[in-house]
């Protein structure tokens, strides 16, 4: 079995894809608990983010993943619903300012591999949340895919921008997520397709976003604040 405590690659700083159009879609109803549940971030918010972090959420559903934010406990900048909703195969959504820390790991965490072992990892990071209630819970293929074509925006536009890892290979003691049933191999195929990076072709990667052709992802991204903050 896969172990998620290793899920980690490096993005290469050649053949970095084209500049991506996102179309953003909040999750209704989220933005003002959003900017309250996170921090300014201590680095620039642009050149200063290095990694993008993948979660699960260990739950059925966006609403319930979306409850820690608007329970100011936890955020994440970007949530890919389940096979059961409605969003899913349609749109990712939005649910934090990319500009802003999200509280998606907590600050005294951190890897040697991610960035020189710093911590305050939400200070340069982006955190994606996959609906998925983790036991005997396969991922589908949409929300691999669509996971991919997230980081692969975040790619485009952060030129810092090196690090791709799982929530428990920052956090092994406590977290597990993406889990073993997030298929990472597939997942760090597609982030780093030359034919998509060639052709520019994000469809080909997220095949089923919008009727429009254009890949229908979100972008937001916020601060996380000074103590423990995480989320599943």
């Amino acid at each position: 079995m896969p172990d998620p405590r290793t899920y980690h690659f490096d993005l290469p700083t050649a053949g970095k894809p084209d500049s991506l159009p996102l179309a953003e879609q909040w999750y209704p109803g989220v933005k003002d608990a959003a900017f309250e549940t996170s921090s300014s971030r201590i680095f620039d918010p642009i050149n200063g983010i290095r990694a993008v972090v993948i979660h699960a959420t260990a739950g059925a559903s966006s609403a319930g993943a979306v409850s820690v934010i608007m329970d100011r406990k936890a955020s994440f900048h970007w949530l890919v619903p389940d096979e059961d909703e409605e969003a899913h195969g349609k749109t990712v959504w939005a649910t934090c300012f990319e500009a802003r820390a999200a509280w998606h790991v907590r600050n005294d965490k951190s890897h040697p591999k991610i960035w020189d072992g710093h911590n305050r990892v939400n200070h340069f990071s982006l955190g994606i949340e996959v609906v998925n209630a983790q036991v005997n819970d396969d991922f589908s293929d949409w929300q691999v895919e669509a996971t991919a074509s997230i980081v692969r925006y975040c790619w485009a536009k952060y030129p810092n921008l090196r690090h791709v890892c799982s929530h428990a290979m920052l956090d092994p003691e406590r977290r597990t997520d993406p889990g073993e049933h997030f298929d990472w191999e597939r997942f760090r195929s597609l982030v780093l397709s030359p034919v998509a990076v060639a052709t520019g072709e994000l469809v080909a990667v997220a095949p089923a976003m919008r009727s429009n052709g254009v890949p229908q992802v979100l972008s937001c991204c916020m601060d996380e604040v000074g103590a423990s903050a995480s989320v599943a």
